[in-house]
C-alpha cells in the first residue's frame, strides 16, 4: 500500500470531504423543512392534501437517486422554458442540481417517517389534549409533532446516513466531494485501493458522528423515561 500517494493528496481529499458536509447539510435541513408538511398532507383526512403528498413520497421512494440527479441536471436542460427562465442559474450548476435531488430524495423519506410516526401518537394523549380545550393547531405544536419527533428520532437517524452515502453520487455529475477527490486520485496515479480506501475512511468517520450524535440526542430526548436511581 502506498502512503505516499494518500498524503500527498490529503488536501485534496479534506477539500472533497468540506463539500460533502455542505452537500448533506444543505440537502438534510432543506428536506426537513420540506418533510414536516408534507407529512401533515399525508395524515390530512382531505383527499387534495393527502394524494398529492403522498405521490410526491411514493415518486422519491419509488426511483433511485442517481436517475433523479440525472433528469435534474441533464434532463432541465432540454426544456427552452427553463433555459430562458431565472431556474437556469441553478439547474446549469451540477453543484445545486445535486442539492435539490438529495433535498428532494431526503424529503420523500423523512416525510414517510414522520408520517408514521404521527400515526402511532397514542390516543390517550389527543384525548387529553382535546379534553384541555387545545386547538388542533395548539394539538400539533405542543403534543403530536414532539412525541412524533422522538419517536421518528432512530429512523431518522438512519435516513441522515443513507443521505451521506447516498452523496458519494455528486462525483458522478462532475462534483469534486470525497467520492470525487477519490475518482481523481486514482486517475491519475492508477491505485484503486488506496483512493477508495481512503475515501472510505473518512465515510466511516463521518458515519460514527453522526451515530454518536443521534445517541446523545436520544440520551437527552429520552432521559424521562430512564429508570431513577434512588
Amino acid at each position: 500500500m502506498d502512503y505516499n500517494v494518500i498524503i500527498d493528496n490529503l488536501p485534496l481529499y479534506l477539500n472533497g470531504l468540506w463539500v460533502t458536509i455542505q452537500l448533506v447539510v444543505i440537502a438534510l435541513v432543506s428536506g426537513f423543512g420540506l418533510a414536516v408538511p408534507l407529512a401533515l398532507m399525508a395524515v390530512s383526512k382531505t383527499s387534495f392534501l393527502r394524494y398529492p403528498a403522498k405521490a410526491f413520497i411514493y415518486f422519491f421512494r419509488g426511483t433511485p437517486l442517481l436517475v433523479q440527479m440525472f433528469l435534474l441536471y441533464y434532463g432541465m436542460g432540454q426544456f427552452e422554458a427553463i433555459r430562458e427562465s431565472v431556474l437556469w442559474m441553478l439547474f446549469r450548476e451540477a453543484y445545486w442540481c445535486a442539492i435539490i435531488a438529495f433535498a428532494l430524495n431526503t424529503a420523500g423519506y423523512t416525510a414517510e417517517i414522520l408520517r408514521g410516526a404521527i400515526e402511532q401518537t397514542p390516543f390517550g394523549e389527543t384525548e387529553a389534549a382535546q379534553a384541555c380545550g387545545m386547538s388542533k393547531s395548539t394539538m400539533y405544536r405542543r403534543i403530536i409533532l414532539p412525541g412524533s419527533f422522538r419517536r421518528a428520532l432512530p429512523a431518522y437517524g438512519n435516513e441522515v446516513i443513507f443521505m451521506l452515502h447516498g452523496s458519494a453520487l455528486a462525483g458522478v455529475i462532475t462534483i469534486v466531494d470525497l467520492f470525487g477527490a477519490a475518482k481523481i486520485v486514482n486517475s491519475r496515479y492508477f491505485v484503486p485501493f488506496e483512493s477508495f480506501i481512503t475515501a472510505g475512511f473518512f465515510y466511516l468517520c463521518c458515519t460514527f458522528c453522526i451515530v454518536w450524535f443521534f445517541k446523545w440526542v436520544e440520551k437527552h430526548w429520552y432521559a424521562h423515561l430512564r429508570p431513577r436511581i434512588s
